[in-house]
């Protein structure tokens, strides 16, 4: 359901979420990849990657507003045991807890995707955690067409990355940590990421933990960049992830 063609601006009433996307297909990267699951996309985020592959979620956030009756309806009329909350950034949302408790009660088994810098006490049976590296900061010369990153950009340096909820987050939650790789620099800064991480808790991370994703919202992108981050997977000893959305459908919606 495509209810982002229902356009609404307004600020967070506290009863309802704003949903950008709700649909079914494939879970498309991470340990679950080729799992069927009922995606509720929520839009807002307190982040701005540059390359985010969900523009309307973000630079320029549309929605409708639903409550939990009408999104657990919908998810309902689907024949699925999974459901991936994502965004935007989910758990900037309140509401997204509640959701995730009606959601526990009924069943299902539930991924939430999350940019890893907020944590929230609520059942989630996946935290799929993408922390954002220094690669993601939007810059004059590195931003979606029309955007203007100038405001965002030292926002999203100083926020893209927060240790004591990194680490809540992975000692709260079976967890798989997810990073957008492009190239060896990127591979550098996720060890240095994972050293501190390591130095905050007692969690055990594991590098089968770690799954490095190439950076690419398109086939075309994927191309220039999946051999390159599998590469670097074979030799840091990391797993290497798919983005089988992309590969099947390219960058259509509701995918």
């Amino acid at each position: 359901m495509p209810v982002s063609e229902s356009i609404d601006r307004t600020d967070a009433d506290g009863e309802t979420l704003p949903i950008n996307e709700l649909f079914y297909s494939l879970q498309g990267e991470g340990t679950l990849a080729g799992v069927p699951s009922v995606f509720v996309r929520t839009s807002g985020c307190n982040l701005r990657c540059w390359f985010c592959d969900s523009y309307n979620t973000s630079w320029e956030p549309t929605h409708a507003r639903m409550d939990l009756e009408e999104i657990v309806d919908e998810i309902e009329g689907y024949d699925a045991d999974h459901v991936v909350l994502t965004g935007g950034e989910p758990l900037v949302h309140e509401r997204s807890v509640a959701l995730l408790e009606t959601l526990a009660d009924r069943g299902y088994h539930v991924t939430v995707e999350t940019n890893g810098t907020i944590y929230r006490d609520a059942p989630i049976d996946l935290a799929s955690i993408s922390p954002k590296l220094a690669s993601s900061t939007p810059t004059p010369d590195r931003a979606p067409d029309g955007a203007e990153p100038g405001q965002w950009e030292r926002r999203h340096e100083r926020d893209r990355i927060d240790l004591e909820a990194l680490a809540k987050l992975v000692e709260s939650y079976p967890f798989q940590l997810k990073f957008v790789v492009t190239d060896e620099a990127d591979v550098t800064e996720i060890e240095a990421l994972l050293a501190d991480l390591r130095g905050v808790t007692d969690e055990s991370i594991r590098n089968e933990d770690v799954l490095l994703m190439p950076e690419g919202a398109t086939r075309e992108a994927l191309a220039e960049t999946r051999t390159r981050v599998a590469d670097l997977a074979l030799d840091r000893g990391y797993r290497y992830t798919p983005r089988l959305h992309v590969d099947l459908w390219n960058d259509a919606p509701e995918t």
